[in-house]
């Protein structure tokens, strides 16, 4: 039976290896049973993927996402991967790294298999080491220690190197698996294993059995014997491939084993569309059979034998034969310590060669298609961008029996498998699209003088004068959940603003995105700006997603809390817009009125619970316990059906409590709520601060002084007197609708609506001045005066 190591304290294996690299010994390979049922285990910090991993080999996956249930993969390490900068030794942090991954994903139930380079720059540092090593004592012997930093190294002929390092290679490879309780076997092939059918059963056979026994096959080229490169006329067929470099291997070896995945890692990030490094140069994300005369090969690798030519071509050869491909980066610091599981987990990593071609464009060609719109947009006269909201509002009217068949498709798929809160914000009436037609006309009515708008006009000398406008952000991506509504509220907004849009919405309102998205780029149509605004419907995960920094500009997520998290975790380098939590407070002061508490706390409790701006939190004067107030708001919460938590304080005045809360920081986002006793405003200020998100919270009270008090120091997005937290929303705000609430301290802030999807630019005019003018001798100087700005067109 297998044995497994389970550690506590786990260290990076590349600290538990440098003993062991000081002198290199064979370990012992312990022999293994396959055990009847495998257990996962966690050891190190990549995670687990629990998925079936049955699966007929045939055709290769179609899509990244389906990359998880691949069962049998090779890994292809590059020369570039495996050594150091020198091409002298191997780069041992790195190559740690790799075996962890493996071992993690063999660890699953994966049968992995490794093809590696190495040998040669393994045996050029034991040959330097031996040469210099021999040259030193010779010289000392003869010359004396003067003349030691003249050595010179002769050039190392590859096959001896090879020779030299495939011991201490696959040594080292078997000290590292053995680490994981895991069994490595070398196998060294030229191309006349593949070409001779005896040879090639043989190999065939001996690698089903390694893998039977959950053995780790490394195989590498026998580059001690290996005869010199022959010409690539052979990669054009399906049933024979040349092994002339380990890029051939890999595939060769892919197909000969029904391989359903094959990884190559090389030191660039992918395939782009021209030499990496050049201007232009794209990452291709996708690439096609026939996509070949799209692309410029550069040269190869700084080591190795293959370059991003012959990668292609052995990938395109692998995938003829059934397995998928993925090429990426091995050598990324920040990058190689999980690329190998993250393109398992079907992550945007790499390029991905498939045979099926999406029948849409991809997101990045949306981007771009969105980022072009955009401006198109921004350029249109601001009654052209109000007409264009003002036909979307009429056809959200007019289409109303369309959309809400397509929404009751949705309702239906959706029945069972979402909770009721959120089938309700799934939900569309024609209530609904009648308020949503309302609020889209008044975006028109207020985007009249939003984009260009100068806010600052300053001369600053004669003939020199500086303005600042606003312009829109550029391109907004806005992932929203359960939400179809939200579709058009966004979409007029960022009409209204000139801004390019992205909108990634829910599966589960897929119906519903898709007719509404349809009217609104029929709407665009009539200034011939459709692509501005784009749905995303391929198998995009939102984490890749959050990666695209060069085409998005801002990230707006519409959803549960941890759909915020989430987001905000997986954004590299895109500034995100939004809240994590809405924990709303309710602060009832000894002054409240009767008559207003009662009214407020159910409007902001029950009126709509799975609202970011319910209250969930509901701080009661210590004056007010075992009052008729008090009783009166205990009583409508029950007829309510609220569930209620008591807060420590709370629970020390009652006999027979409530559940004690668990968390004072909770957004339950349905009938519940906690109650907690304070004895002062400044006290419900504190606990706001402490356990609040910075959303809304509220002070009921008829005491103008503690009100104002109140509304001055909580620091919040939105803080209110006497009012329902249901308010802090866009539409009721008068903004027309709002791309979300923002809880931020920079750019925009609470309910975001036109404004906070601009930024400004400065236009600076002048006659050919210069700032040397300027200095201490110079003819001109400074006058900075600030000039009167043009009124703002409010009709």
């Amino acid at each position: 039976m297998l044995r497994y190591l389970h550690r506590s304290g786990f260290q990076p294996f590349s600290q538990r290896l440098l003993p062991w690299v000081q002198s290199v010994a064979v370990p012992r390979l312990h022999p293994v049973q396959p055990p009847a049922v495998r257990h996962v285990r966690s050891w190190s910090n990549i995670p687990f993927i629990t998925v079936p991993l049955s699966r007929a080999h045939g055709k290769p996956f179609a899509h990244r996402s389906e990359l998880k249930h691949a069962k049998r993969i090779v890994v292809k390490l590059g020369s570039a991967v495996v050594t150091r900068g020198d091409e002298c030794g191997l780069a041992l942090g790195r190559l740690a790294s790799i075996v962890e991954q493996v071992s993690v994903l063999q660890n699953q139930g994966r049968e992995m298999m490794l093809v590696t380079s190495g040998a040669v720059a393994f045996g050029k540092q034991r040959l330097r080491h031996e040469i210099l090593l021999s040259q030193s004592v010779r010289q000392a012997l003869h010359s004396g220690q003067n003349q030691l930093k003249e050595l010179a190294i002769p050039v190392l002929e590859a096959r001896a190197c090879a020779a030299a390092g495939q011991s201490g290679l696959m040594a080292l490879y078997e000290a590292m698996f053995t680490q994981y309780s895991i069994c490595a076997a070398q196998i060294l092939v030229t191309n006349l294993d593949f070409h001779d059918e005896q040879k090639r059963r043989n190999l065939n056979g001996t690698l089903h059995e390694l893998l039977r026994m959950n053995i780790v096959p490394i195989v590498n080229t026998n580059d001690a014997v290996v005869p010199p490169a022959e010409p690539n006329s052979d990669l054009q067929g399906v049933n024979v491939i040349s092994v002339k470099d380990n890029d051939s291997l890999a595939a060769r070896l892919a197909v000969e084993m029904k391989t359903d995945l094959l990884i190559v890692l090389s030191d660039v990030e992918g395939l782009f569309d021209s030499p990496p490094g050049t201007d232009d140069a794209k990452l291709i994300d996708i690439f096609y059979p026939g996509d070949q005369q799209s692309v410029t090969f550069g040269t190869k690798s700084r080591v190795g034998l293959g370059g991003m030519e012959a990668k292609v071509k052995a990938a395109l050869w692998a995938l003829q034969g059934g397995t998928s491909v993925v090429i990426a980066n091995g050598t990324h610091p920040k990058v190689s310590g999980h690329v190998i599981t993250d393109i398992v987990e079907g992550k945007k990593v790499g390029t991905f060669f498939s045979e099926v071609k999406p029948a849409g464009p991809t997101v990045e060609q949306q981007g771009e298609m969105a980022r072009s719109g955009g401006r198109m947009l921004a350029t249109l006269e601001p009654e052209q961008r109000a007409e264009i909201i003002h036909h979307l509002a009429d056809l959200l009217t007019d289409q109303r029996e369309e959309i809400l068949l397509a929404n009751k498709k949705d309702l239906e798929e959706a029945e069972g498998r979402l909770a009721t809160p959120l089938l309700k914000r799934l939900s569309l009436s024609t209530s609904k699209l009648n308020s949503l037609a309302i609020g889209l006309r008044q975006i028109a009515a207020s985007s009249q003088d939003s984009v260009g708008r100068v806010l600052r006009r300053t001369r600053i000398a004669k003939n020199l004068e500086l303005e600042q406008v606003t312009v829109p952000i550029g391109v907004l991506l806005v992932i929203f959940e359960s939400r179809p509504d939200c579709l058009p509220q966004v979409a007029a907004l960022a009409i209204a603003s000139g801004n390019g849009l992205l909108l990634k919405g829910g599966k589960e309102a897929a119906h519903s995105n898709r007719i509404l998205h349809l009217l609104t780029q029929e709407a665009l149509s009539i200034h011939g700006v459709k692509d501005a605004i784009q749905l995303v419907n391929t198998r995009e995960e939102v984490e890749d997603l959050c990666r695209l920094d060069k085409i998005i500009d801002l990230i707006i997520p519409r959803g549960s809390s941890q759909l915020v998290r989430d987001i905000q975790k997986a954004a590299k380098g895109i500034p995100v817009m939004g809240h994590s939590e809405g924990i709303c407070h309710m602060y009832v002061d000894s002054e409240a009125s009767v008559d207003k508490v009662t009214r407020l706390v159910r409007d902001s409790k029950c009126e709509y619970p799975a609202a970011c701006n319910a209250l969930e939190t509901l701080l009661i004067h210590r004056d007010l316990l075992r009052t008729p107030l008090f009783d009166q708001i205990i009583d409508m919460l029950r007829v309510e059906q609220v569930k209620i938590h008591a807060g420590p304080k709370f629970a020390s005045y009652l006999t027979f409590s409530p559940s004690e809360v668990k968390s004072l920081r909770t957004e339950y986002g349905d009938l519940e709520v906690c109650i907690e006793v304070v004895d002062s405003v400044q006290e419900a200020i504190d606990h706001i601060h402490k356990y609040g998100s910075s959303h809304t919270d509220v002070i009921v009270t008829e005491n103008e002084k503690t009100a104002e008090f109140f509304l001055q120091h909580v620091d919040s997005a939105c803080v209110f007197w006497n009012a329902s937290t249901r308010f802090s929303d866009g539409y009721r705000f008068g903004l027309g609708a709002e791309v979300g609430i923002s809880t931020s301290r920079i750019h925009a802030r609470g309910p975001v609506g036109l404004e906070g999807l601009l930024t400004t630019k400065w236009l600076l005019r002048g006659q050919d001045h210069v700032v040397s003018d300027f200095s201490e001798h110079g003819s001109l100087k400074y006058l900075h005066e600030n000039l009167p700005v043009p009124q703002r067109n409010i009709s």
